[in-house]
């Protein structure tokens, strides 16, 4: 459908599918390298976001970068994007006929990325990418084979910051998928 990454990037910030275009300040697109082997997806931009029109800069994008860190990782070597590309009103979750209008970008995102792995940060990102059943606490650090991408879902980071006890289970997730980079060629470090 796009012929371009750029094409897309246009197409989503003069993008008015759903009522989020009305309230937001900046779309945001996404960033990273275009040829990671690793995607991160969460939910939708914050207010930082928004503002900034960049995924991931506020405090849970400060505690998503020392995560990467912990695996040896940089944002330069993975591509961040998030499900929807508007921030939703009070940061509440985007409403399904939100989720369905964006979700084609971030198809097309995928199509021209091509990651090995998508990790899906958080319970909204799992179930759009991996359906309706998921629950974070239950699936979280489970391995999912679609369409030939490894799909891993775990916990967000802004849910790491309320409950520290999680970050366990958040950074073996991390091991893993440092252990699956390597597996798959992705990681030559």
């Amino acid at each position: 459908m796009y012929t371009s990454f750029q094409s897309l990037m246009d197409d989503v910030a003069a993008c008015e599918k759903c009522g989020l275009s009305k309230t937001r300040t900046h779309t945001v697109f996404g960033e990273g390298n275009i040829h990671a082997p690793v995607m991160f997806v969460g939910e939708g931009p914050g207010r930082d976001e928004d503002e900034l029109g960049r995924p991931f800069v506020g405090r849970a994008g400060q505690l998503l970068d020392k995560m990467l860190a912990s695996i040896q990782l940089t944002r330069n070597d993975v591509y961040i994007a998030n499900v929807i590309k508007c921030r939703p009103p009070g940061n509440r979750d985007p409403e399904p006929d939100e989720a369905a209008a964006c979700i084609g970008y971030l198809r097309a995102q995928v199509a021209f990325i091509k990651p090995r792995i998508i990790v899906c940060l958080g319970r909204i990102s799992a179930k759009y990418i991996l359906g309706q059943d998921i629950r974070i606490t239950r699936d979280r650090g489970v391995w999912h084979e679609a369409k030939g991408f490894f799909i891993m879902p775990t916990y967000h980071p802004a849910a790491l910051l309320r409950n520290e006890l999680l970050k366990k289970d958040a950074y073996q997730d991390l091991l893993a998928v440092r252990a699956k980079l390597r597996e798959t060629g992705g990681l030559t470090r």
